[in-house]
């Protein structure tokens, strides 16, 4: 019987094919143009479980698009492992800024990925990280076997909110059961400087609408008489951070929980090099609130952000109109102990507070979710740092992540377990952005390190 290194070695090739298939379905969950494609990747995931060994798989219907189920249980005394990723993308736009096709798979090398990297929509978030744990059971299954039960919860709405997560796992609290929760949707620093994410950022996602004439206006005929809401939006938006870049919503930092200068002073320890940080992203500069450092700013502390702004003409050549109406779409990134539903309207009743009487101004909230801290003396962290330690030859790092992942909080208050973010990529893997792609080296290396987990938390349970 081979061992699982030498399993992965042998399989790799295929493993990468099987993957390329994967990534070539554009599961966009936000177009419902993609609909048929959303559907047909939950079913190649179901048969992927299925050929991976796993003795139970359904495509799980719910209000929106379905959850791929699957579970190999080989003793219900043992530990039960939950593994859960998402199988949808962020739509691909602009596709112009695209080097090669994002649903046709390539591999390229790039300075941080000198063995190469998959290059597609999907290859690093979630698709690529995913795939790994579904060839991870594979691999135990065809080597040693599973040491601990295995349950895959695998849903199609993570980029448009998880709106119906919730819903599927208060129904099937008892189906999910298990004893940890492993997650790869999250990164680490770098290939030789292996970590885990011990914390997320929570979210608020509001849209702002400024209306003003009730039409499109001639901007010589009445420009200077009529409030433009390009310019008060513009203006309002501004007004929303001060000099030192604190955000100026009344009550926004008061639940805020501050680091101690002892966890500062353990986080400032984690390697980072700010001109290389600014080199990958071309910047003259990094900014951001005043009094804490780069990796500070980009973890444990509040943000807001426009993410989309837009009003009057943008097309080709000249239109001078003043426009009816301008909007933009807002995100709050929170720390804990910030409430998302807290935090949204208080940004509701600031931004309609400080709207001149020349507009009318309409907030819409859309999805968010709570900031999340997981423990790192708990049994699953000790098999996470074990299992990494391991394959990677050296003792990971924990550390805080930016990113949200808003289902953590739910499933620990619904199932009552934490969950252990184990992830493969790096920040530079351009996620959500043109030209996203997913270390050759990574992928191969999650495979690696997840039959390690498993044999560890039993261990650690044990």
């Amino acid at each position: 019987m081979p061992s699982p290194q030498d399993y992965v070695k042998a399989h790799q090739e295929r493993f990468l094919e099987e993957l390329f298939d994967l990534l070539r379905l554009p599961s966009i969950s936000a177009d419902p143009a993609y609909q048929g494609d959303v559907l047909k990747t939950a079913e190649a995931v179901r048969q992927s479980l299925e050929q991976a060994g796993a003795t139970h798989t359904e495509v799980a219907d719910t209000p929106g698009y379905p959850i791929v189920y699957g579970e190999k249980i080989i003793d219900p005394a043992q530990p039960t492992v939950l593994v859960y990723g998402h199988y949808d993308v962020q739509p691909p736009d602009p596709l112009e800024l695209w080097e090669s096709q994002p649903f046709e798979p390539v591999i390229r090398k790039t300075e941080r990925h000198p063995e190469g990297a998959i290059f597609a929509r999907g290859a690093c978030d979630d698709k690529g990280q995913m795939y790994m744990h579904v060839k991870a059971l594979e691999v135990m299954n065809e080597t040693e076997g599973l040491p601990c039960n295995v349950k895959f919860m695998i849903e199609g709405e993570e980029e448009v909110g998880s709106a119906n997560l919730g819903w599927f796992v208060e129904r099937n609290r008892e189906k999910l059961a298990c004893d940890v929760i492993l997650i790869s949707d999250t990164g680490m620093i770098d290939n030789d400087v292996p970590s885990i994410t011990t914390g997320l950022r929570g979210l608020s996602y509001v849209e702002v609408r400024v209306d003003g004439p009730n039409r499109d206006l001639h901007s010589g005929l009445y420009g200077g008489a009529v409030a433009n809401p390009n310019n008060i939006l513009a203006e309002m938006i501004a007004s929303l951070r001060d000099a030192d870049k604190r955000i100026t919503v009344a009550g926004f930092y008061d639940k805020v929980k501050e680091l101690t200068a002892e966890e500062r002073a353990a986080m400032a320890k984690a390697p980072f090099d700010l001109e290389a940080y600014k080199k990958a992203l071309d910047l003259p500069a990094v900014a951001g609130e005043a009094g804490y450092s780069t990796l500070e700013r980009a973890s444990v502390r509040p943000t807001l952000d426009v993410n989309g702004i837009w009003g009057g003409y943008t097309g080709e050549g000249a239109k001078t109109v003043i426009p009816a109406y301008a909007q933009a779409k807002i995100s709050m990134r929170l720390v804990p102990d910030q409430d998302p539903e807290e935090i949204t309207q208080l940004f509701k009743e600031h931004f309609e507070r400080i709207a001149p009487d020349s507009v009318r101004v309409t907030v819409t909230p859309h999805h968010g979710g709570e900031p999340y801290v997981s423990p790192i003396d708990s049994a699953g962290y000790q098999a996470a740092s074990r299992a990494m330690e391991t394959t990677f030859g050296k003792t990971p790092v924990p550390m805080r992540s930016g990113g949200s992942i808003p289902i953590v909080a739910l499933f620990e208050r619904e199932l009552g377990v934490k969950s252990i973010l184990m992830g493969f990529g790096l920040d530079t893997d351009a996620i959500h952005s043109p030209n996203e792609h997913y270390g050759v080296f990574n992928f191969r290396k999650g495979i690696e390190t997840i039959p390690y987990f498993y044999r560890y938390f039993a261990e650690e349970k044990a």
